[in-house]
């Protein structure tokens, strides 16, 4: 079977979307582990060691790729399965509202969770708040007043002082909750790893991997906002390379 009659196949997009939601899911699990470095205070030279986790992201790979290759690398690595996965699941919808055109003169929703009702707005809801997180705190074009290249702590400081931003971050890590809880569940069905003797612990994987990311991600925000957290380092006062590069 050819790879474009594979895909072609309903079998084909859902193994498609549950292998792009593994590496998304993956980049998750990793990007929140990241994001947690900002309570563990600084390096014995003041610098914040998510600044040193920043600064490693950058560097990774080197010398045999030079300083950010690595980095666009794993970026044009997660695009690619962001896009697999938005565009299967837009395909998958199409194909399912085709074939049923006339709908039911009452549908049953008995058996179906807020999270499957809700996963293609919730999808789009992430979509749009994945660019809208790039333009505020990678390349800092939403809010450029209080953006400074490089000094991951200092921005996330500036950012989540602003109650507006919190509540924009918190509110997207609720619906990719909703997202997750029933993507990670999906993902069992479509691998064929479920049934009748694993499904109670399946689902509580899932719905413990969503509420781990949940609080890990939300507690940047509402701990920026809420807590106590010390004000950014003077990047003059900091050693290279984190005192500018």
């Amino acid at each position: 079977m050819s790879r474009t009659h594979f895909y072609g196949t309903l079998v084909g997009k859902k193994v498609v979307v549950a292998v792009s939601g593994v590496i998304l899911f993956g980049f998750l699990l990793g990007h929140m582990t990241g994001n947690i470095k900002v309570f563990l205070g600084d390096e014995a030279n003041g610098v914040p060691k998510i600044d040193v986790y920043g600064y490693f992201l950058r560097t990774m790979g080197e010398p045999i790729f030079s300083y950010g290759q690595m980095l666009w690398i794993v970026r044009i690595v997660l695009i690619t399965a962001l896009l697999a996965h938005v565009v299967t699941v837009i395909l998958l919808a199409v194909h399912n509202r085709n074939a049923r055109p006339v709908r039911y003169a009452q549908t049953k929703r008995i058996a179906a969770t807020p999270s499957a009702r809700f996963m293609m707005w919730s999808g789009l809801f992430i979509l749009a708040f994945v660019i809208f997180h790039i333009l505020h705190l990678t390349t800092g074009s939403l809010d450029p007043k209080h953006f400074v290249q490089d000094r991951v702590y200092g921005n996330l400081y500036r950012a989540f002082h602003n109650g507006g931003f919190v509540v924009i971050y918190v509110t997207a890590m609720v619906f990719l909750a909703l997202h997750l809880y029933h993507g990670i569940w999906s993902l069992f069905q479509t691998l064929g790893l479920d049934n009748p003797d694993r499904n109670k612990r399946l689902r509580m994987f899932a719905a413990l991997a969503t509420l781990a990311l949940l609080l890990g991600f939300a507690s940047v925000p509402l701990g920026m906002f809420l807590g106590d957290m010390p004000e950014p380092p003077n990047p003059a006062n900091l050693p290279p390379p984190y005192g500018g590069r």
